[in-house]
């Protein structure tokens, strides 16, 4: 079972990371993308880009939680680090993602987590 900590962060993934989008032309560029190799609804797929755009502030939200740890479960990704990898993986070779790893403090926690769970299946 999650901690408090935890807990927090898999409610904030939910909550406001889902997805990161600046612009009309990401979020059209990230709705192509699931909607080629997501297993989504078209309910969901309008969901997953539209819900939050503006928010590429988000990843710096993140790196202040981890408080200078490797990861938000410390020496080890725990769910809510997971997580997070999870939502931001898809975007990591959009126009969007790669400006976070470039030019957000989110590049070397993003690295550690693709170190740590590998190439996707």
């Amino acid at each position: 079972m999650p901690d408090g900590e935890e807990k927090k962060w898999l409610e904030w993934v939910d909550n406001h990371l889902v997805p990161i989008c600046r612009s009309t032309s990401e979020a059209l560029e990230s709705f192509d993308y699931i909607a080629t190799h997501g297993n989504f609804s078209l309910t969901e797929r309008f969901r997953l880009v539209a819900k939050y755009p503006g928010e590429a502030a988000m990843p710096e939200t993140w790196v202040d939680a981890l408080k200078g740890r490797d990861y938000l479960g410390g020496s080890e990704p725990n769910l809510a680090d997971l997580a997070v990898f999870d939502v931001l993986r898809p975007n990591r070779y959009l126009t969007s993602g790669k400006d976070m790893v470039k030019h957000t403090r989110i590049g070397e926690w993003y690295s550690r987590m693709e170190n740590a769970v590998g190439e996707p299946a």
